[in-house]
């Protein structure tokens, strides 16, 4: 019998593999005629997320269609303030919104029922490492402290994240206190994925973007560190993706800041930058959504130009974002196709 390869691990180790591993960011949503009907079975989005049966079925609906070399739990950042009594809701047009919380409430803050708020998502993981083909990595996640601080400070997404910056510089103790505490809770949250069958994790800060070169090291790569080094002095051999939406070149010293093994590049990272951070590690990405959305010659120059800079280092191949309700399918099973045809 051979030996089975889970290519992104490979990867994550260092290995450089032509072609490319792929898998999407948001592979499983809206795009998907078979995720709507799901959806639509659910009731609410955080009910698709705390189903199993649900939940697990949306993680293999683009495998199925894709054969994508990675599986990503279908969750969402946010189930971490849920389990904290936020009261998040996801409405129609308007995006999450939850209790906003102020000093007093950071101080009021406790792990008690956490693990067990979550657990419907650690049986999720457990199920989806069952049901997956043997060759295809399962990716486990969560948001990291200062992504998920933004929300719970505004109640809601910014533009710039002006509340949160704005509260951290007048309360720095309690902010930090925050960013320590969610840190701790996410890590032991990560931890539990790894123990029901998660290969490796990452860990996404969609508005790392939105800071200074101080702020970014003190809200953004410091509590991802501290996430990073509680993982690993549990499980020492975890595998960990860090992606700093937006964060440029301050991402030159993330990866040593933080610990990560790979990094994960959005579309405005210049690939001549993304090969300087390849030569310390895997890095991922970074195709611009709209060239999926758009396909067709746009989309093939967007696959060559990264595969011509990164493809011969270690590469896993992504989008720079999620994949949008507005790609086309066959405009996935075309990238799929280009990827893979690479030599």
């Amino acid at each position: 019998m051979s030996e089975i390869r889970r290519k992104v691990l490979e990867v994550l180790d260092g290995k450089c593999l032509t072609p490319p591993p792929i898998w999407l960011m948001r592979q499983a949503g809206r795009y998907l005629p078979e995720y709507r009907e799901t959806r639509a079975k659910a009731g609410s989005f955080l009910d698709l997320c705390y189903t199993p049966d649900l939940a697990v079925e949306v993680t293999l609906q683009p495998i199925r269609r894709y054969a994508f070399d990675a599986a990503i739990l279908f969750s969402d950042i946010l189930v971490i303030p849920d389990a904290l009594h936020r009261n998040v809701r996801f409405e129609e047009g308007h995006g999450p919104k939850m209790d906003p919380i102020d000093a007093d409430g950071i101080a009021r803050l406790g792990a008690a029922g956490v693990s067990n708020h979550l657990r419907p998502v650690i049986e999720t993981v457990s199920r989806l490492r069952r049901e997956l083909p043997a060759e295809t990595t399962l990716l486990g996640f969560c948001g990291a402290p200062w992504t998920v601080a933004t929300y719970m400070i505004a109640g809601h997404g910014t533009p710039d994240q002006a509340p949160a910056r704005l509260f951290a510089y007048r309360h720095p103790k309690e902010f930090e206190d925050l960013l320590a505490f969610l840190a701790d809770i996410s890590a032991d949250y990560l931890v539990e994925q790894i123990d029901a069958g998660a290969d490796a994790v990452q860990i996404f800060d969609s508005w790392a973007g939105v800071l200074g070169e101080e702020e970014f090291a003190r809200f953004a790569a410091e509590p991802v560190r501290r996430m990073i080094a509680s993982v690993r002095a549990r499980r020492p051999s975890a595998k960990v993706i860090a992606f700093a939406k937006g964060a440029g070149l301050l991402l030159k010293d993330y990866r040593q800041a933080t610990g990560a093994d790979a990094i994960g590049l959005d579309w405005s990272v210049p690939l001549s930058f993304a090969a300087e951070l390849q030569k310390d590690g895997p890095v991922q990405g970074n195709l611009d959504p709209m060239r999926v959305v758009a396909g067709g010659a746009a989309l093939e120059s967007g696959i060559d130009r990264i595969l011509d800079v990164l493809g011969n280092g270690p590469l896993i191949f992504n989008l720079g974002h999620g994949i949008t309700p507005q790609a086309g399918p066959e405009n996935v099973t075309a990238l799929v196709s280009r990827v893979r045809g690479r030599r």
